[in-house]
């Protein structure tokens, strides 16, 4: 009886597999990243640029307050007097990659690359907002306790297994990286039936 109910349950669960497993989690992870976190990521990216369509070319001293506190006191609160090798770059990279990466994940384009390159910047992000901008101990939270709502420890681990299961599972069959797959493979299908004619 219990082996009979095991089988059962063991082919119930291949079946789900073999319908949903392919294309529906990546998608379901790409919606919910697109859902919950894009327009917050997006909202942040543009407090780092000024307005307009120029102005989306132009960082905002903001930035290096965002990015790098510590380093834009040590030169006085004056982006200008802040070397561009390595911490301008590094403000550069951090802002439009908060615009780029988002969108990749969404549009599931080098899906696996944008969802590391999220990771880390969520474990950055959360450096800087522990290390200097002092969050306090309700904003970091706690794991294994009683309230989950710590911005940090309890919903950005929430962020990072969500974009990890994105990196290891990839964002599935209805996504831009399976057409461009699905068309290199038929390119690379295309030379070899030539190159063996």
């Amino acid at each position: 009886m219990l082996s009979a109910a095991i089988d059962i349950y063991g082919r119930i669960t291949r079946g789900l597999n073999s319908l949903f497993d392919a294309w529906l989690l990546g998608l379901l992870a790409r919606f919910v990243f697109l859902a919950v976190l894009f327009v917050y990521f997006i909202n942040s990216a543009l407090t780092k640029v000024n307005d307009g369509v120029l102005g989306f070319f132009t960082i905002k001293d903001g930035a290096y307050a965002q990015i790098l506190p510590a380093v834009f006191e040590r030169f006085g609160y004056d982006a200008s007097q802040v070397p561009v090798f390595p911490y301008g770059l590094i403000v550069v990279f951090g802002t439009y990659s908060e615009f780029l990466l988002p969108v990749l994940i969404v549009l599931g384009l080098l899906t696996r690359i944008a969802a590391l390159g999220m990771i880390v910047f969520v474990f950055v992000q959360s450096y800087v907002d522990i290390v200097f901008h002092k969050a306090d101990a309700a904003t970091i939270g706690a794991w294994f306790d009683n309230v989950s709502n710590g911005a940090i420890l309890d919903q950005r681990t929430l962020w990072v297994f969500l974009l990890l299961y994105l990196v290891l599972r990839g964002p599935g069959l209805i996504s831009l990286d399976h057409v461009i797959g699905h068309w290199a493979k038929a390119g690379d299908r295309k030379v070899a039936h030539r190159v063996g004619t």
